[in-house]
């Protein structure tokens, strides 16, 4: 009796699922965005399946056909080509993007701005720096500008 060799192929999917669901779902949010650890739970979670699968298809003792065995080295392949791919285009292509060369630089000094805050207020640079926090002086301010539009 022949049994089909299932977790070879949930490996596989899983790992197209986890390459395919990286643009689509988790870049939705920084959390997932910025270090892609579900991504990386996933293609874990289908190394595994595909690993007892590809155990299963060499299994000694078993007479297994040739195609099997063929079809289980194709797909772990094809998945370890997944992973690289997504290895490749989420580490290493990132960090070919070019430096943006008008940003700012830490210590280097704000030229004044005119703002509105999060009630509608106006706020300047003159402003943050001339109102005293416990009594003192800021010696700086610290800005931090989000993503989008409220």
């Amino acid at each position: 009796m022949r049994r089909f060799n299932w977790p070879i192929w949930a490996g596989f999917v899983l790992s197209v699922f986890a390459f395919i669901s990286y643009p689509f779902v988790f870049a939705r949010w920084s959390m997932t965005r910025d270090f892609p650890w579900a991504n990386l739970l996933l293609f874990g979670i289908a190394a595994i399946l595909l690993l007892i699968g590809f155990r299963r298809a060499f299994a000694s003792g078993h007479t297994h056909p040739k195609r099997r065995k063929i079809a289980a080295s194709l797909l772990a392949t094809l998945s370890a080509l997944v992973l690289g791919l997504f290895v490749f285009s989420t580490f290493i292509m990132a960090c070919w993007l070019p430096a943006s060369h008008g940003a700012p630089q830490i210590g280097q000094k704000t030229p004044e701005f005119l703002l509105a805050d999060t009630n509608n207020k106006s706020v300047t640079l003159a402003t943050l720096l001339s109102s005293p926090i416990n009594g003192q002086a800021p010696k700086g301010a610290l800005l931090i500008f989000y993503r989008g539009y409220w």
